[in-house]
């Protein structure tokens, strides 16, 4: 273990993301564990206000973050600074995301329906970084040989490629492939050759006059949401707590 932690993360730099990583995870489940105390009435844990101001953890998280990122900065990767900005920025990172349903709906969704975004984004955040620790590079550049990028326009060809792909992904409606596909092209590549969900901007620019394709799009988005919808918000239950019935 002590050879394989020296070999892939020392060496290659990466034990600062490593430990954003960890603590970004670590500080998604105790906020969780600590909202579902209180949300249940128990332990010595409440909700803290500042007059009639009640203070979402959010806003720690960003106070971390910003801390946490202008110490990256500033410590210019020397001595211990890096490895405890980068702690800070995890933690804050986490705080955030545990909200980003609050930030995207700029109201208080924490635990309804909407809420489930914050669990889905940390969730997608903590794999897409754990992608980046095994190796993986955005845009494919890791897929490039050695003489492709000392070769300027070719590297910069492939990497338009995968973006390419990603954003075709991305207007087909297939988020999460598209955000996969930056680190994993692959992924983007299978995804923009697959029909589109229905409603998304790539179904409404050309399904419109394709009727065969519209109805076998909407056919496939249905099994594909009857079969994983239900796995899905179990995951999500677990994870961060079942929503209050509306």
């Amino acid at each position: 273990m002590g050879q394989w932690l020296e070999r892939n993360i020392i060496e290659p730099g990466k034990l600062p993301l490593l430990l954003a990583l960890g603590a970004f995870v670590l500080t998604f489940v105790i906020t969780r564990v600590i909202t579902r105390l209180i949300r249940a009435g128990k332990g010595p844990f409440g909700n803290v206000t500042a007059g009639s101001v009640h203070v979402h953890h959010v806003v720690p998280g960003v106070i971390l973050t910003v801390v946490g990122g202008f110490g990256a900065v500033a410590s210019g990767g020397h001595g211990s600074g890096p490895y405890i900005s980068a702690v800070l920025f995890g933690m804050g990172a986490g705080l955030v995301l545990d909200e980003f349903a609050l930030i995207l709906h700029l109201d208080d969704v924490y635990w309804s329906e909407a809420g489930r975004k914050s669990v889905e984004m940390v969730v997608l955040t903590a794999a897409l970084v754990g992608l980046l620790l095994a190796g993986f590079a955005p845009f494919g550049v890791n897929d490039l040989s050695q003489q492709e990028l000392q070769n300027r326009a070719g590297a910069l060809t492939g990497i338009a490629a995968n973006f390419g792909f990603a954003l075709i992904a991305l207007s087909k409606g297939k988020v999460r492939l598209a955000v996969f596909g930056v680190v994993v092209p692959l992924v983007a590549v299978v995804a923009s050759l697959r029909l589109a969900r229905p409603g998304s901007p790539w179904a409404r620019r050309f399904y419109r006059r394709r009727h065969r394709a519209r109805a076998k799009a909407l056919l496939r988005a249905y099994h594909h949401d009857r079969r994983w919808s239900r796995p899905a918000r179990a995951i999500q239950d677990w994870l961060g707590g079942k929503p209050d019935p509306s």
